[in-house]
C-alpha cells in the first residue's frame, strides 16, 4: 500500500487532513476541524487465534507488515521503538521523554497485530485521573503536585501477546494432618501442661483439568513491567480485528519479546498457575514433595494492541512513570516521597504507640 493511498483512506472530507481514532466518539475524527471521516472500519473481519506450534516453527509473511505506510524510531535511552504515521516529527520518546531517537530499519517487517483493544478513555479523562490520582499521594512533595505534569500524558499502543491452552495435570503428594496432645513437665517444681503440635502425613493425589484463556504475555520495553501488572487485565474480550484506522494518529510501541520468548515466558506461568490450583486440591493443613505432571493441549496465540495513556517525567535526578489502562481506566504510578513527610508519618506513629502503651499501663 503506498502513503498516498493510506492517507487517503483516513482523510477528512471536509478540510483534507488527516483523520484519528477518538475515543470520545469512537469514530475517525479530524483532529483539525472535528469533520467525522466516512471511513468505515473493518468490522466484518474476526479476531482469530493461530496454533502456538506451527507459529513457532515459522511465521509467513503474509502476516507481517502494519497494512500501511508507518516508519519506526528507536530511543537509545530506554530502547523502545516507536512506529509512527509517515508524518509525524518525533521530538521525544513517548516512553521515557529521550530527544535520542533513531531511525530503526528491521531486518524483516514484524509480525502484524491481528486485534486491537481501540481507547475508550479520552485525552480529558485521562488527565482529570491521573491529576486526581497525584493529588492523593499525601507522601508526594507539595512541589510535585503544583506541577503541570497531565501536560505531558501520551496515548500509546502497546504489543501483547495472548495465550490459550488446555491443561489436564495430575499431581502426587504428601499431605499433612495437623493434631495436638497434650504433654506434660516440670518447671520449678511445679507440674504444668502444655499442647504439642504434631503432622500426620498420608499419600495423597489427585487430577485437574483448567482452561487457560487470553494469558498476556507483554512485549513493550518502554514501560515498567510493575506498574502494567498494576492496570491489567485488559478485557480482551472486546478486541477488534486490527485495521489501521484504529492506530491511525497514535503511536505503537513495536514489540521485542518475540513470539519464541513470550510463549515460553507464557508456560511458567501457566506451569506456576497450574501448581498452585493442585495445591488447593491437597487435603490437610499442609504438604510436601508435591509432584506435578501437566499435559498442554490446544495451544493458540494472538498478537494484539492494548492501549495505555503514559506520563513520564523526572523529579530531582530520577524518572517516574504513570500509567493508565485506556479501557478501564485502571491506574499505577510511581512517584517521589517527600522526607519530611515520612518523617512526620513516622514521628506521629511513635507518639501514637507512647499514648497506646501509656493509656494500657493507667488501667
Amino acid at each position: 500500500m503506498t502513503e498516498t493511498v493510506a492517507l487517503a483512506k483516513f482523510a477528512c472530507p471536509a478540510c483534507g487532513g488527516e483523520a484519528h481514532w477518538n475515543p470520545g466518539r469512537q469514530k475517525l475524527v479530524c483532529p483539525f476541524c472535528g469533520t467525522e471521516s466516512p471511513a468505515q472500519l473493518d468490522a466484518a473481519g474476526e479476531v482469530r487465534e493461530h496454533d502456538l506450534g506451527q507459529a513457532l516453527r515459522g511465521i509467513g509473511d503474509d502476516r507481517r507488515g502494519w497494512q500501511t505506510d508507518k516508519r519506526q524510531v528507536k530511543c537509545q535511552s530506554c530502547r523502545a521503538i516507536s512506529v509512527l504515521d509517515p508524518r509525524r516529527q518525533a521530538q521525544s520518546c513517548e516512553f521515557c521523554g529521550s530527544a535520542q531517537l533513531v531511525a530503526y530499519e528491521e531486518a524483516k517487517p514484524a509480525f502484524r497485530p491481528e486485534s486491537v483493544l481501540p481507547f475508550k478513555v479520552g485525552e480529558p479523562q485521562a488527565r482529570e485521573r491521573i491529576r486526581s490520582w497525584y493529588g492523593q499521594r499525601w507522601l508526594a512533595p507539595n512541589a510535585l503536585k503544583k506541577k503541570a505534569l497531565t501536560d505531558t500524558v501520551r496515548g500509546v499502543y502497546l504489543p501483547y501477546w495472548t495465550f490459550d491452552a488446555q491443561v489436564d495435570a495430575a499431581w502426587t503428594a504428601e499431605a499433612g494432618h495437623t493434631y495436638y496432645t497434650t504433654e506434660t513437665y516440670s518447671e520449678n517444681g511445679r507440674t504444668r501442661t502444655r499442647q504439642v503440635k504434631h503432622v500426620r502425613w498420608e499419600p495423597a493425589a489427585g487430577r485437574l483439568q483448567h482452561f487457560f484463556d487470553d494469558d498476556l504475555v507483554c512485549a513493550s520495553v518502554g514501560i515498567h513491567p510493575a506498574l502494567l501488572r498494576g492496570i491489567e487485565p485488559f478485557p480482551t474480550g472486546e478486541l477488534k480485528p486490527y485495521d489501521a484506522g484504529y492506530v491511525a494518529g497514535w503511536v505503537v510501541e513495536r514489540y521485542q519479546i518475540d513470539l519464541v520468548a513470550a510463549a515460553q515466558r507464557a508456560r511458567e506461568a501457566m506451569d506456576r498457575k497450574v501448581e498452585a490450583l493442585c495445591v488447593r486440591q491437597i487435603p490437610g493443613d499442609t504438604y510436601r514433595n508435591l509432584g506435578v505432571r501437566a499435559d498442554y493441549a490446544g495451544q493458540t496465540f494472538k498478537h494484539v494492541l492494548a492501549p495505555v495513556w503514559l506520563l513520564s517525567y523526572t523529579y530531582g535526578r530520577n524518572a517516574y512513570q504513570c500509567v493508565m489502562n485506556g479501557v478501564t481506566g485502571a491506574i499505577a504510578g510511581e512517584y517521589p516521597k517527600s522526607p519530611w513527610k515520612i518523617a512526620l508519618l513516622v514521628l506521629a506513629l511513635f507518639v501514637g504507640v507512647l499514648i497506646f502503651l501509656s493509656l494500657a499501663g493507667g488501667r
